[in-house]
């Protein structure tokens, strides 16, 4: 019961950041309604950008200590990035929609982050590729760790370098926040939230993992012990 308090707790806390989204917080007067956007799209981004960092770090892990379980890390870590990444994707479409008229129109941001979806969607297809695990495990390590080189490149210093159409009036092109502090309270909760979310998410998607080969392993090896009798 104990375990679970921390759940519920949780629904709790997202169930008052949507509130506050929506109910609490004022509007930025560049933004208007779409200020509240803000307090999904960038929790997306900050929790893909740290899908990718852990992805990373486990596949030096892999090539450090050779375990198997480190390149299910990297793994599942690279999947819930580009999934995050997909949903940062689509909230920032709605909001260029509203403030730019069309969905996509290829400004700096827009361009790195579709970029940054074919590079881990590429590591996605070197895995299909090849079947043998270890093999795998080596070739997606070395590819996860250098595909993380470019997300700071991407995500930060190129939007930063060339003229961009993303909304200014809160979060500016020297990355520094322009919020009240009902803005903040709102902000800093969501993110907060979100990493909670994406780290029991990647947790469950390990341990489902682990217990995908246990059960693989059991199989093989009973198929192995009834051709030997």
């Amino acid at each position: 019961m104990l375990r679970n308090i921390w759940k519920f707790l949780l629904l709790i806390w997202m169930g008052v950041v949507i509130w506050g989204a929506f109910t609490y917080t004022p509007t930025a007067k560049a933004l208007g309604e779409t200020t509240r956007i803000l307090y999904f799209h960038v929790p997306c981004s900050w929790v893909a950008t740290l899908s990718f960092l852990i992805a990373a770090i486990s596949g030096i892990l892999y090539l450090v200590k050779n375990d198997l379980k480190y390149d299910l890390w990297a793994e599942n870590a690279a999947h819930l990035g580009l999934f995050f990444t997909v949903l940062a994707t689509i909230t920032g479409s709605i909001w260029a929609k509203v403030i730019w008229h069309p969905f996509w129109n290829w400004d700096p941001r827009e361009t790195s982050i579709f970029i940054l979806l074919l590079i881990y969607a590429a590591y996605f297809a070197l895995r299909s590729a090849v079947e043998e695990d270890e093999q795998k495990a080596r070739l997606s390590a070395v590819y996860v760790i250098l595909a993380f080189i470019t997300v700071p490149f991407l995500v930060f210093i190129v939007p930063r370098i060339y003229d961009s159409l993303h909304p200014d009036p809160v979060i500016n092109a020297q990355g520094k926040i322009k919020m009240n502090g009902k803005m903040l309270q709102v902000f800093f909760a969501s993110m907060a939230g979100f990493t909670v979310i994406f780290f029991w998410m990647l947790r469950l998607k390990v341990q489902t993992a682990l217990l995908e080969r246990k059960l693989q392993m059991r199989k093989f090896k009973k198929l192995t012990e009834n051709r030997d009798v």
